[in-house]
């Protein structure tokens, strides 16, 4: 994919003001589909550990951007907050530091019209601070940080809704795939894995960046797609225990699954769920749902492997034209660890809690916005869950 240009980790601040609008547009675009489905947005959803209740997610949002920018707070540690903060209880309320994931459905959350109206005046008090910041990077990273936050919360109310069957809204981009292209290879080499910090925003778990050397190795143009997938499935590759990890066996014993997630037969033809609706799934298209354990059945199925995160990203950078992604994260082979030298960033929990226990996904989704997406970026993920719009492509040595 051609990286966009307006990425919000070198921002200006004016190119940030429209960002968070834009961003919050999005937002309450996403929160406003599960009031209209008929979900009671304070609490009346299943509770998973991939959903939250939308309102208490909307005041998430609009109390990190407050704790950070307004309130000047150096860090998450509760204790770090420089100024009160606008709600009386809202740290109680809305600090998912505080407020454990299974507490949030039983919370006594202020009305609807409140927290919108907290979320409003959050972002009005924000651009107005924004409009008498400095461009330069220090200043501006507690702006970037929100940003960032608001987006990756987005794409996570996104894959709500398709878990609960609840129409999208209008405009999400196609994340159709141009003709594969076949296997790429790449002769390896030393290069630098991450970012470096002080040259724009850079996630703590991308730092500090790392020397690196990649030996030669073979990786697919684009992701596998909807029709490669399926004949792994048609050739019982569900039913084959040869093909899955020990764990993915064990995850596997405790589903009712004999293909991805959504996916459904309708005749001879593959359809899927899709916000709700039936769909037929285009064969060209990134498969998407899997998670980890299938992504590397189907690996061991065709005889090759998941790339490295180093090889993912020496791929992505390498600019070779045929090199398609950005249509779903993809699983890599490496478990979401600390590069060595790491050290937390302002946003504390962002990583910390996650290392050792989730794998690295790399690349982005069709659901991601254009500016948060960077062939550097890390996401992970848990490796049971495939709610999310992971897929995977293949590498060998």
């Amino acid at each position: 994919m051609t990286l966009p240009n307006a990425s919000f980790r070198h921002a200006s601040a004016q190119q940030l003001a429209q960002a968070l609008i834009a961003a919050r547009r999005h937002t309450l675009a996403l929160f406003d589909r599960y009031a209209q489905a008929g979900y009671d947005v304070a609490a009346r959803l299943p509770q998973e550990p991939h959903l939250l209740p939308p309102l208490w997610q909307l005041g998430n949002i609009a109390w990190f951007a407050e704790w950070f920018i307004l309130r000047e707070a150096p860090s998450s540690h509760p204790a770090d907050a420089v100024y009160n903060g606008l709600l009386s209880r809202g740290d109680d309320l809305f600090d998912a530091n505080i407020v454990a994931h299974h507490a949030r459905w039983s919370l006594e959350l202020p009305a609807t019209g409140a927290v919108r109206m907290y979320a409003h005046e959050v972002l009005d008090r924000v651009l107005d601070k924004l409009s008498r910041t400095a461009s330069v990077d220090s200043a501006l990273y507690p702006y970037r940080l929100a940003l960032a936050h608001e987006d990756r919360c987005g794409e996570a109310m996104l894959a709500g809704l398709q878990w609960l069957g609840v129409a999208a809204p209008a405009g999400l981009p196609d994340s159709r795939l141009g003709p594969a292209g076949g296997q790429l290879a790449f002769p390896g080499g030393s290069i630098e894995l991450g970012s470096r910090p002080g040259a724009g925003f850079a996630f703590d778990n991308e730092c500090p960046p790392q020397a690196c050397y990649v030996p030669p190795f073979a990786i697919d143009s684009a992701a596998v797609t909807n029709a490669q997938f399926a004949d792994f499935v048609l050739d019982g590759g569900y039913q084959n225990r040869q093909f899955w990890s020990a764990a993915g066996s064990a995850w596997l014993m405790g589903q009712e699954r004999s293909s991805p997630l959504y996916w459904q037969r309708e005749a001879l033809q593959w359809c899927s769920r899709r916000f709700g609706q039936p769909a037929m799934l285009p064969p060209q298209e990134a498969v998407r749902h899997v998670n980890l354990y299938e992504a590397q059945a189907y690996c061991a199925w065709i005889g090759r492997r998941l790339a490295t995160e180093a090889e993912w990203e020496y791929a992505a950078l390498a600019g070779h034209p045929l090199f398609q992604w950005g249509q779903v994260w993809e699983w890599t082979a490496t478990p979401f660890e600390p590069y060595p030298g790491f050290v937390p960033g302002a946003w504390r929990e962002y990583s910390v809690p996650h290392f050792l226990h989730h794998q690295v996904l790399r690349g982005a989704s069709f659901a991601t916005p254009p500016r948060l997406v960077s062939p550097r970026m890390r996401a992970f993920q848990a490796p049971e869950r495939g709610d999310g719009f992971t897929g995977l492509r293949t590498c060998s040595w």
